[in-house]
């Protein structure tokens, strides 16, 4: 923060005068428990960790963005022209720039909307690297995500949290054993859904990456910022010091789709187009903020699947901006799981603080555990993660646990673990960041002005793979595009890297 801004609320919340206080901030500064750091005529301050970790950041990338060996670009013009003919398929020009900037660059940032061929990009370099002899590892920040791009490449992809070995400490810190002593094996590491690492994440990430490899990072900054500190994604991108290569043309086949138009819309301060009747994109009109909740549920255990086949009941997700309120995951969760899962004398259930988990909820994993054991087809692993959506079997009642199947993996809750679990008939949409779900039902109701804004909108309809539909009040989808506020993140690592590049 900037120091008159932590000087002013430090003074307000403790009671005291601003000359004690920033008397009390030299010193902490003296004695090395906070750090300054001057830009832009301004001082901000950071915590020693932050500080230091946001230093490393900027250095590593520099250097791996110095160390990463070239090829020529008759090579690289023959590499590409192999893998089209060898794919039946020609490249866009900006993909082939991508995969350009991606051989001849350390670091290199693939950003783009939905519709754009990020995928198809990524497909290519994997096979280009592997041409040269290079090894390659994908990996995302949540498990969800991963899973995601695994399902789009066809490709093995871990959480950054896997693939760099990481346990817990006695005190409960993650420790990663991939590091700067036990670096990856891999010289080319391909990160999807970049913009959801935050600044320690990232120091780990780097930590573990060999000079002269190369780091392609994926994301969409127009997105939610990390849900952890510091904006990393956002600072490389506008400090320029690295290669970044922005897809905007939206394929044929994806501008088909009013999900990826209207994203798009969304994106560059247009409403989206609510009239369609036809397609994947409707709008479900209730002026009435009362009406909005019932609407909704109706949609979901009612119309929907009886419109498109009762399969599609298991794929629909509502995300809803907040927890709080008519529209807020706490209500809605509460008035889904009546209608969809209601109490039956046959069912288990028990009550956990004010949550009622019954046998056959959809429940969702709300931390990263990396100890918790499940089983596969008999073969037993750990860790379930932040965004995993599973649904409850069994509950042990003498033995204290829950029984959860996660896609095709079983786990044995015990009730102390409850606190990482919430029901996920509906979803915040900050929770949604890096999922994807076939069918995507959002209220539009009024809610706290820092959630209604134009990234999480955009963030919310880009979860959609199939459909999307909005219920609600067709003004709050005009203020959400209308309010491009982001909340502000003060941050060092931009100016680092400019003054690296410079």
């Amino acid at each position: 923060m900037p120091d008159d801004k932590l000087t002013d609320a430090a003074a307000a919340m403790l009671g005291l005068g601003n000359e004690k206080v920033g008397d009390a901030l030299e010193q902490c500064i003296d004695s090395g428990k906070l750090r300054e750091f001057s830009c832009d005529g301004r001082r901000y301050i950071q915590t020693q960790e932050l500080f230091e970790a946001e230093e490393y950041i900027s250095d590593k990338l520099v250097l791996l963005n110095s160390r990463a060996i070239p090829l020529s670009d008759r090579d690289i013009s023959a590499i590409i022209n192999y893998v089209e003919e060898k794919n039946g398929m020609i490249y866009a020009e900006m993909q082939k720039k991508a995969i350009y900037e991606a051989m001849t660059g350390g670091v290199t940032v693939l950003t783009g909307g939905p519709g754009t061929g990020k995928t198809t990009v990524i497909k290519a370099l994997i096979e280009i690297f592997r041409k040269l002899g290079m090894r390659v590892v994908l990996a995302a920040p949540t498990g969800r995500a991963a899973k995601r791009m695994s399902e789009s490449t066809s490709e093995e992809a871990k959480t950054v949290h896997r693939m760099l070995e990481m346990e817990r400490t006695d005190n409960d810190l993650p420790k990663f054993n991939r590091n700067a002593k036990n670096p990856l094996d891999e010289n080319v590491i391909i990160i999807d859904e970049a913009s959801m690492l935050d600044v320690p994440l990232t120091e780990g990430l780097l930590s573990a990456v060999k000079s002269g490899s190369r780091l392609i990072l994926i994301g969409d900054a127009d997105q939610l910022p990390p849900v952890g500190s510091g904006n990393v994604l956002g600072d490389i991108i506008k400090s320029g010091a690295v290669n970044t290569i922005c897809l905007t043309e939206i394929f044929r086949q994806s501008k088909e789709s009013l999900i990826v138009t209207n994203a798009h819309r969304i994106n560059s301060g247009e409403n989206p187009v609510l009239s369609s009747t036809t397609g994947d994109f409707f709008f479900v009109n209730r002026p009435s903020e009362s009406t909005i909740p019932d609407a909704l549920v109706s949609l979901v255990t009612d119309r929907l699947p009886t419109a498109y086949g009762e399969e599609i009941r298991e794929q629909i997700q509502v995300i809803t901006p907040s927890r709080k309120g008519r529209c807020g995951t706490e209500n809605l969760n509460i008035l889904l799981q009546e209608k969809l899962n209601p109490y039956n004398s046959s069912k288990k259930q028990i009550k956990y603080r004010q949550t009622i988990f019954r046998c056959g909820d959809r429940v969702m994993q709300i931390k990263n555990d990396y100890d918790i054991v499940w089983e596969k087809y008999g073969i037993e692993g750990s860790g379930i993660f932040n965004g995993d959506i599973g649904i409850i079997e069994d509950i042990d009642i003498e033995g204290e646990a829950l029984i959860i199947r996660f896609d095709d993996r079983e786990v044995k809750y015990p009730f102390e673990l409850l606190d990482e679990l919430e029901l996920s008939y509906a979803i915040t949409v900050h929770k949604s960041q890096g999922s994807e779900y076939p069918f995507v039902v959002m209220p539009l109701s009024s809610c706290a002005p820092m959630l209604m804004t134009r990234n999480l909108f955009y963030t919310a309809v880009t979860r959609a793979r199939k459909m999307v539909v909005l219920v609600g009040r067709m003004d709050i989808a005009a203020k959400m595009v209308e309010n491009n506020r982001e909340v502000m993140r003060y941050t060092t690592l931009e100016s680092r890297l400019r003054r690296a590049d410079n």
